[in-house]
């Protein structure tokens, strides 16, 4: 188990409350507006200075800290902690007109320019000795300051700059692939360099996936992804390292990105990295908005172990960077924050403080906005922070483990959504969403864990698209079965090992004996058509030809088509425990009857009260229930009361 250092405070547990705070976007006089404001709402923290790189270091060695320091003595004399940045997000201008070599290389081999942000390489070994330099200066320089209670590692690593294809880029690849293979002959069985005459003689010949006359290697590209992910770590341990030496006391995080489709972290190794799991998140719309919320927030408080973590960023209302950006409905604000709580998180924080009125983000939504203090939203910020202070109960408990676990891996989600397959359609985490929204339909909590979690005491283990099973992992799903656990998984699962090669002898590789079945061909969909099946549900984006075992029970078959009376669904008693299969892309409402019937056989049913269910989210901390109002009208709770609209009610 992780043990979380959490921020640095006194007094009684509380839940935190604030947001990224910019003063250097305003003249000094707004400041004390600001601290006004931020008592009269319940701020207790900010995460500051992220993006002040500019102001702190103006000229190459000359710093200005003064200003920094009036900040800090400001909000300390108003009882408001500092989440303090190492401001080294994006460079200044003149680091990068003194050293262009810094500015990352795209694919194309073109050059990514200042004027936005996050404009280094991770493997720059010219940017990291002046980005450690400053760490360095803010660390000497405050690490004695009584507002300082956890330090903010750059800002969303890799949001923007992950991927780098420079020269440099290119011999961080190898020596990271040296270390990684140690041989040739591995790297090149690895690869499968015997396909298209690519096999390496020399580590020198080695690039990276650059644009190519047709499709790149897929293990290079797999691995690409993760050395970026390893060299973005390693940078992440360079600012750690000097935090530590010089404020051993003040606990280190930087904040991931577990949300919608942001794909190019895998945080499973990064959890040890950090004091304190942090996570920014921001809704995009549609039928399941709520459902992904719930979904990243569940999966950020897995990785936390159960433990508090902390919502670094998300939005009170609308944002600035989806193509619409729609503004958040009444009871959205505290649904949208409290649901986080729900999952663990023991802070809720929001970009930004007060709203920008210059630059990229300033029709994104603040605390305080364009309107100032005299606005509904404001005083909706104001109604949360004292919900919040009410909420003083919830801090500290543990998430409590659900009756059922979904399994997220992100090399799965990697090699599944490459190129050269069967479908360029599917999208590995919209399926997992699915099964995460019929589970909420059915009244069922389910953890979202990652693949390296233990499983023993969850009944029911549901794998969506779980494509990539190394040898040991297809070992650890087989005796979960057979030790009486209870997995379901779907279509293009199995298929590969971690090197991204095939596993022979028909699909789904290390699971067929527990799935009792097996498949030679895949039969993915074309846009406009459907797979109809004899239990009324229709199918979408793939199907498969299953051959089952004599002992498979089937559940539900094709009805039409080519595929009519072929295996749809299956389910295979193994050892104590049974294994389900799901070949075709049902969605929540095609999941929902699907998974009832997993469910039953399984012997877990629903806490919530069978008029609840569908309608409610039910989240556990400890002994406090959360239920999250899924529906747009009031709900009746008996002797619990009513949940308005959006509504979130807390029972201890």
């Amino acid at each position: 188990m992780r043990t979380t250092r959490w921020v640095r405070r006194s007094g009684a547990p509380r839940l935190e409350f604030g947001a990224d705070y910019n003063p250097e976007q305003w003249p000094r006089e707004v400041w004390d507006d600001d601290v006004r404001a931020m008592r009269e709402a319940g701020v207790t923290i900010v995460s500051l200075g992220i993006f002040s790189w500019a102001r702190l270091e103006p000229a190459d060695g000359a710093f200005d800290f003064g200003w920094l320091d009036d900040v800090l003595d400001l909000l300390h004399a108003n009882d408001i902690l500092v989440d303090l940045a190492t401001a080294t997000a994006s460079p200044p201008p003149w680091l990068t007109a003194a050293h262009p070599e810094i500015l990352p290389i795209d694919r194309n081999g073109n050059t990514i320019w200042p004027g936005g942000r996050q404009h280094w390489r991770p493997t720059s070994k010219t940017f990291r000795t002046y980005a450690l330099r400053l760490v360095r200066e803010l660390a000497t320089r405050y690490a004695e300051h009584p507002a300082l209670c956890a330090w903010h590692v750059s800002n969303e690593l890799g949001c923007h700059n992950i991927y780098d294809y420079s020269d440099e880029a290119a011999q961080a690849f190898r020596e990271w692939l040296r270390s990684r293979y140690r041989t040739m002959d591995a790297l090149n069985h690895a690869w499968g360099t015997a396909f298209w005459s690519q096999h390496y003689g020399d580590w020198s010949e080695i690039l990276p996936p650059r644009i190519a006359a047709t499709q790149p290697n897929p293990t290079q590209q797999l691995d690409f992804k993760r050395f970026s992910v390893d060299v973005l770590r390693d940078y992440y341990r360079a600012e750690k390292a000097i935090l530590r030496e010089l404020t051993p006391d003040i606990p280190v995080t930087t904040n991931f990105m577990v949300a919608g489709a942001v794909k190019d972290i895998d945080y499973t190794d990064w959890v040890d990295e950090v004091d304190f799991v942090a996570n920014d998140h921001y809704r995009h719309p549609g039928p399941q908005s709520l459902d992904e919320l719930s979904f990243s927030a569940n999966l950020t408080g897995n990785l936390a172990g159960g433990e508090p973590w902390f919502l670094m960023e998300h939005s009170t209302s609308a944002v600035n960077w989806q193509p619409v950006n729609v503004a958040k409905r009444p009871g959205e604000l505290d649904r949208d924050s409290l649901t986080h709580v729900a999952h663990g998180s023991d802070a809720v924080s929001f970009f930004q403080w007060r709203q920008s009125r210059a630059g990229a983000e300033k029709y994104h939504s603040a605390m305080l906005p364009h309107a100032g203090t005299d606005s509904a939203m404001f005083r909706s910020v104001v109604a949360l922070g004292e919900r919040l202070r009410g909420l003083a109960f919830v801090a500290g408990t543990r998430r409590k483990k659900a009756p059922a676990a979904i399994i997220f891996d992100w090399q799965s989600w990697w090699a599944a959504e490459q190129d050269s397959h069967p479908t360029d359609r599917l999208l590995y985490r919209r399926e997992a969403v699915d099964w995460y929204t019929a589970f909420l339909n059915a009244g069922v909590r389910a953890d979202v864990v990652p693949v390296t979690a233990s499983l023993t005491d969850y009944p029911v283990v549901v794998a969506p698209i779980l494509h990539v099973i190394p040898a040991d992992l297809g070992a650890r799903l087989t005796t979960y079965v057979q030790n009486g656990g209870h997995l379901v998984t779907t279509y293009f699962s199995g298929i590969v090992d971690e090197n991204d090669h095939i596993w022979l002898g028909g699909y789904p590789g290390p699971l067929r004996d527990a799935l009792g079945l097996r498949i030679e061909e895949f039969a993915p969909l074309l846009d406009d058509e459907q797979a109809e099946l004899d239990n009324g549900t229709t199918g979408t984006l793939w199907t498969d030809r299953i051959e089952v075992a004599p002992d498979t029970e089937v559940l539900a078959s094709y009805k039409t088509g080519e595929m009519a009376g072929r295996p749809a669904v299956t389910r295979h008693p193994f050892g104590a425990g049974s294994a389900g299969y799901v070949s075709t892309r049902l969605g929540p409402d095609g999941i929902t009857p699907v998974l009832a019937e997993f469910l039953s056989r399984a012997g877990v049913t629903s806490e919530l009260p069978p008029d609840l269910r569908g309608r409610v989210e039910l989240a556990v901390r400890d002994n406090v229930r959360f239920l999250i109002n899924r529906t747009d009208d009031p709900i009746d709770l008996g002797p619990d009361g009513r949940l308005a609209p959006r509504g979130v009610a807390v029972l201890r």
